[in-house]
């Protein structure tokens, strides 16, 4: 066990040097600017709905990143349709240096903190065919009582998450993505669940209009088990760019916004109605 924590650690610390050489293109730089050298981001916000987008923060650029998450639409008008209940996740996100992103997070759900790193790999161009990003990220969980669990150790509180990001561009209205992803749990709060989770994410985005876009992302857990109760996660959203910022509307079967949340702790199932209203708003800065 402590030679895969090692493994994680190891890279995570990677993650934070790995980047290529690539200019990352500006978020409000026009489209004719690069039209002969590199592909636009596939992308216009960092996420594609819940997850993680090969759009990264340009060197010296700082984004606030705000997820609202309301409670399930089936609980009627009593909730007023989940308005009652909600999880909220404020992010900074900071262009550290050319391609490279950093970032820190606190979300409600879970009472979780994050830390992470992202950094291009290759960009898309005339000549290669995709654009790959890295993801790697450290998340503390709060929520874990010490009069529940006497016997807990700090460390259990980890949550570890490593992402390769594969986008292509086909056209100005159409992008793919594929995520293989995987989500390394350091404490087991019940025999459902398995310490290291195997996803493969695909997401993709369809312009709508000149400032809009509709975008859907799916996340299909490969080693769940049977008798866990999570469910895969299926999210759509409306994207709208206005100005400096990117406002995102969704519907999803998690209440979750940060990824360990979304990847492996979903239990809403769209067949019965158990969907969950939200939103994100990007700001730059």
């Amino acid at each position: 066990m402590m030679n895969k924590f090692y493994c994680f650690v190891i890279t995570f610390l990677f993650g934070c040097f790995a980047f290529s050489q690539n200019t990352l293109l500006d978020e409000i730089t026009s489209e004719s600017d690069y039209k002969n050298t590199f592909e636009m981001p596939a992308f216009k916000a960092m996420k594609v709905v819940n997850n993680q987008s090969t759009k990264l923060a340009a060197k010296g650029d700082l984004y606030l990143y705000v997820g609202h998450r309301f409670g399930a639409i089936k609980g009627g008008i009593g909730s007023l349709f989940g308005l009652d209940y909600a999880n909220t996740k404020i992010e900074m996100l900071y262009g550290l240096l050319n391609e490279v992103q950093v970032g820190f997070s606190r979300e409600s759900f879970k009472k979780t903190y994050n830390i992470h790193v992202k950094y291009a790999i290759k960009k898309q161009t005339s000549t290669f065919p995709v654009s790959i990003v890295g993801y790697n990220s450290i998340n503390l969980d709060t929520s874990l009582d010490e009069n529940i669990y006497p016997n807990l150790n700090f460390n259990e509180r980890y949550v570890y998450i490593s992402q390769l990001l594969i986008s292509r561009r086909f056209s100005d209205n159409f992008s793919l993505q594929l995520s293989p992803s995987v989500v390394k749990h350091n404490f087991l709060t019940t025999q459902s669940k398995t310490d290291y989770n195997y996803i493969l994410n695909t997401g993709s985005r369809l312009k709508i209009s000149k400032r809009s876009s509709f975008n859907i992302d799916y996340s299909h857990h490969l080693n769940r088990l049977s008798s866990s109760t999570e469910k895969n996660v299926l999210s759509l959203g409306i994207d709208m760019e206005t100005g400096g910022h990117v406002f995102q509307l969704l519907f999803s079967n998690t209440q979750a916004s940060d990824e360990a949340g979304v990847l492996t702790m979903a239990e809403g199932d769209w067949l019965k109605g158990d969907v969950f209203f939200g939103f994100n708003i990007l700001r730059v800065f």
